[in-house]
């Protein structure tokens, strides 16, 4: 069979706009907003930059050129650099998305459900008077969870099914916009609220008494801009691997890393704010702002019913950006699926879109289900979801640390930073970026692997 052309962006401000789209999701815009309450406002902003524009660019740079380069996806990239010992870690790095995707499109499903749930209440309905309830009926009953799944993976599928310029590009030229303005406007009417001062104040003057650890603090940053940047999970690889060749990695890199940023930040003042007014009338104190998870999906709700009759619009609109954010990263997650079948099996797009939706939807039906009529099944004591959620944490530090091993001791950085030279810019990080991949780069992601197995089994109390 004749192996087909290899799609490709449109230009730069496309792949941007997709790495982007992929990197704002629903880590930025709930789990950034309790880790800097929760670990000194102003302090965590500032590691988090400082880890980002260090350890963020360096990954970030190795995947897209190592895809670029190897004009493959991650299942088959690392055999096309001439080192086929070495593809076992392409299929690492494809059970990466592989199980993070089920489980991702089932909590996209949750996110269904509240815009649904929101649309119905500006339009005058009711439901959500209640949010602890709600949330716990909703996921423990027994069809609406995986139907809404099933619903947001064929959503997705079907942009996939369009092909990189027609589905992928077109989409994030709609929806990314979109999010951003809505992002910029809810932040800007928090801001406004009486009594945001003292929210926005918590959120961003430096709090050195919470944050007592300063280990604490750079690792939950650095887990925090891992997570977001979409790396080792096949994406970047898969989305560079579709760059032209007169394109810039690291000024495109830049770009990436400073959308997710400000996404992250600006979540931030959307949500902190409220929260912290919130916490002061209520009397929740630090528990509200503390949510954690449940900060999206109980916490808030709570939040918007206490603004009045503005509030079911401020949840509705953001439920809308949340939905826009979670469909941009399942769609990349999915195409790194999607390319890898392809690429593995040389077989069409379209049969590649349905195998990976059978597998998403079976596989995701376990997480769906798993805190309902499957409860029982709780592998190591965990609900599915949560077990899923927990392997790929400690999965993708240890496919990151092997990435950084093999461009810094096997491949060499030489041919990261050669690739980086092929649109004809002037690279000045040569020495920066040796050191990192080969050296720094590993000992921290090696040190977020650690906390994620502490975290997981409790050992000397460091949960992140």
């Amino acid at each position: 069979m004749e192996k087909p052309k290899r799609a490709s962006w449109s230009g730069s401000v496309a792949f941007v706009l997709a790495a982007a789209a992929s990197a704002i999701g629903l880590g930025n815009l709930w789990r950034f907003p309790y880790l800097a309450a929760r670990y000194g406002g102003g302090v965590f902003i500032a590691v988090y930059l400082a880890l980002s524009l260090t350890l963020g660019f360096t990954l970030l740079i190795t995947e897209i050129a190592i895809g670029r380069y190897s004009r493959q996806s991650q299942l088959t990239a690392f055999r096309a650099l001439g080192h086929p010992r070495w593809n076992f870690l392409g299929v690492l790095s494809t059970i990466v998305p592989l199980f993070i995707l089920p489980y991702y499109n089932v909590i996209g499903g949750w996110v269904i459900k509240y815009f649904t749930a929101y649309l119905k209440l500006v339009a005058g309905g009711g439901g959500l008077e209640n949010p602890q309830g709600f949330f716990d009926s909703f996921i423990t009953a027994p069809w609406d969870p995986f139907v809404c799944m099933a619903i947001f993976t064929a959503v997705s599928c079907a942009v996939i099914v369009m092909g990189v310029k027609n589905g992928i590009e077109k989409a994030n030229l709609v929806m990314m916009p979109i999010l951003l303005l809505m992002a910029v406007g809810l932040a800007v009417y928090v801001a406004l609220l009486p009594g945001a001062g003292e929210g926005i104040r918590f959120y961003l003057i430096p709090d050195f008494s919470s944050c007592d650890n300063l280990g604490k603090v750079i690792l939950g940053a650095m887990g925090q801009m891992f997570y977001s940047l979409s790396l080792a999970m096949g994406i970047m690889i898969t989305y560079g691997s579709y760059m032209r060749r007169c394109d810039s990695v690291p000024k495109a890199s830049v770009r990436i890393v400073a959308a997710d940023t400000f996404v992250a930040i600006l979540s931030g003042f959307m949500i902190i704010p409220v929260v912290v007014m919130f916490a002061a009338k209520s009397g929740g104190g630090r528990a509200a702002i503390d949510a954690g998870p449940g900060l999206m999906f109980v916490t808030l709700p709570k939040v918007f019913a206490s603004l009045g009759a503005a509030g079911a619009w401020v949840g509705f609109l953001f439920f809308v950006l949340v939905l826009f954010a979670a469909f941009t990263s399942a769609i990349s997650m999915t195409e790194a699926c999607v390319a890898a079948v392809c690429d593995f099996f040389h077989i069409r797009r379209n049969a590649a879109v349905s195998a990976v939706m059978l597998w998403t939807v079976v596989l995701g039906s376990l997480s769906a289900f798993g805190y309902g009529r499957w409860a029982v099944f709780k592998p190591f004591g965990l609900p599915a979801l949560d077990f899923f959620d927990s392997s790929m944490n400690v999965l993708t530090p240890i496919v990151a640390a092997l990435i950084c091993a093999f461009v810094g001791w096997v491949l060499h950085p030489k041919r990261i930073l050669a690739e980086c030279q092929r649109d004809g810019s002037a690279v000045g990080f040569r020495l920066f970026y040796a050191v990192m991949v080969k050296f720094v780069a590993p000992l921290l992601v090696l040190a977020i692997l650690i906390s994620e197995i502490c975290r997981i089994f409790n050992i000397g109390g460091w949960r992140i």
